[in-house]
């Protein structure tokens, strides 16, 4: 007897896309709608069932309303000369109306009661200039949202302070202000002073030095006028003891 058709819509309907590179964990997304008037249980199978993390992956969709299932890739070696062969199949089963154990209900359904629905799973690799196109705007969006983050904690922090407050603010940056510009004076004023002190220091060692070098001087030339008349004598002797 063959299977009823499944009455769950999925999106996708028949491929679950995955994009790498592979080397964290790639998250796709699978929609399941009940567009019945009944409630649904639901379960969600693969064929690699280490290779994936499904959430949820069996529950009760509601009647006219759908849920968002998430299938999470783990990273992988990835190769593209193979082929995936991973598929997942979507099982359902319209609930009863006095339900109270799904799982008693999974194990009381016949065959014929079961409706399923397969997907292939699709592995690709972006080329190299997506990837740098895809890295720059990951980190564009990261800036944009830490930008946005620290706006709104200084308008969260304007807001929390009345006038009252601001103003006290703004006084006491008057005052640092001010006190800057104090010490400022006083450093400038110092340093006046110690250049003043070392001039004077300079000038007063001039005097002090200046006799002594004339003292020097004098000696110098008294010396010479002496050897000058020694040797004037000298030679007068010696003129007379020729004679």
């Amino acid at each position: 007897m063959a299977r009823p058709e499944q009455v769950l819509l999925l999106e996708p309907q028949h491929e679950l896309r995955f994009r790498g590179p592979f080397t964290d964990v790639v998250t796709t997304t699978l929609k399941l709608a009940n567009p019945t008037d009944r409630n649904v249980c639901f379960k969600v199978k693969t064929t690699a069932p280490r290779r994936y993390c499904v959430r949820p992956n069996s529950g009760v969709i509601d009647a006219g309303t759908s849920i968002n299932v998430s299938v999470m890739l783990q990273p992988f070696d990835y190769d593209p000369n193979e082929k995936s062969k991973h598929k997942f199949m979507v099982q359902s089963l319209l609930a009863p109306p006095d339900m109270t154990d799904t799982e008693g209900v999974w194990k009381d359904a016949k065959p014929e009661d079961l409706m399923d629905s397969k997907l292939r799973c699709v592995f690709e690799m972006p080329a190299e200039n997506e990837k740098t196109h895809e890295m720059e705007s990951n980190k564009i969006s990261a800036s944009l949202s830490k930008s946005e983050s620290s706006t709104l904690s200084m308008k969260s922090m304007a807001s929390s302070l009345d006038d009252g407050e601001v103003k006290k603010i703004m006084e006491e940056c008057k005052r640092l202000q001010t006190e800057v510009q104090r010490l400022r004076e006083e450093n400038k004023q110092i340093r006046e002073d110690d250049g003043l002190r070392m001039r004077k220091s300079t000038v007063m060692s001039a005097p002090h030095s200046s006799p002594a070098m004339r003292m020097k001087e004098e000696g110098l030339s008294s010396r010479v006028i002496a050897l000058i008349v020694l040797f004037f004598v000298v030679g007068v002797i010696v003129g007379k003891l020729a004679l």
